[in-house]
């Protein structure tokens, strides 16, 4: 099988039996693999309710004890990935923030147009977000801005989490080597597979924001965000990235 796709969870009951089922219905098959970090609601015996009475051989489930970050969910997610061989792997939320027809839109640009990370982007085409309050939007939109001119990285939605790695990707940037838990990681990941020489396309998308369920959003995570992108910057001149083999 070649496509994996990670969602990590925490008290996402509300949502998780409809964002595996949109999945698992694309016309192409997916895998799905859930980090539930612990969620309180049930959302991992719900996933294990699926696993055994639908989609025993697609739907997989790793949990762990308590909530770790969206960044160590992740580089589990990619390890295990890794391990186990998929040629693409997919990062998306719970909450149907991210539409998973767009799915196919990130598959096509790794498989059939060359690039190695595919980000479903924003701001790529305007600002494609939906039911955010104006603030947040603008906050958001501008921090990609500064994190475009600080880190001199090509891309206009420097934080999306909607994305598609080709495994090579994932196998060359150092996992062990990414720092940040919360939504700087999303920038971490970009700038490292940029500065490893890996090829970044955007494809737009429209955000929605979530209906069911609770944001994991904070203040905290967008202060971590501004300020290490600095120390991102900063640390990047005495680090040699390995580069991507042609």
């Amino acid at each position: 099988m070649e496509r994996l796709v990670i969602i990590p969870t925490y008290n996402e009951s509300e949502n998780i039996e409809a964002i595996v089922k949109a999945v698992m219905t694309l016309p192409i098959d997916f895998h799905v693999l859930i980090i539930d970090d612990g969620s309180p609601d049930g959302t991992a015996d719900l996933v294990k309710a699926m696993m055994r009475n639908e989609y025993n051989d697609r739907l997989f489930l790793i949990e762990r004890a308590g909530k770790q970050g969206l960044g160590t969910a992740y580089i589990c997610g990619f390890r295990w990935a890794i391990e186990h061989r998929y040629e693409y792997i997919f990062e998306m939320d719970a909450d149907f923030s991210h539409n998973p027809q767009d799915l196919l839109k990130l598959y096509d640009v790794c498989a059939n147009e060359g690039a190695d990370v595919a980000i479903g982007s924003r701001y790529v085409s305007g600002v494609n977000v939906v039911n955010w309050p104006m603030g947040r939007v603008l906050m958001s939109y501008f921090a990609s801005k500064y994190v475009r001119f600080v880190l001199g990285l090509p891309v206009c939605d420097t934080t999306a989490g909607f994305k598609c790695y080709r495994r090579q990707v994932l196998e060359t940037i150092e996992l062990d080597k990414i720092r940040f838990k919360g939504y700087a990681f999303q920038i971490e990941m970009k700038f490292t597979a940029y500065k490893c020489g890996f090829r970044l396309q955007e494809v737009p998308i429209i955000f929605v924001n979530r209906v069911l369920g609770t944001s994991k959003m904070s203040g905290g995570i967008f202060s971590e965000a501004l300020l290490g992108v600095i120390r991102l910057k900063w640390s990047s001149f005495f680090r040699k990235y390995p580069q991507k083999k042609v």
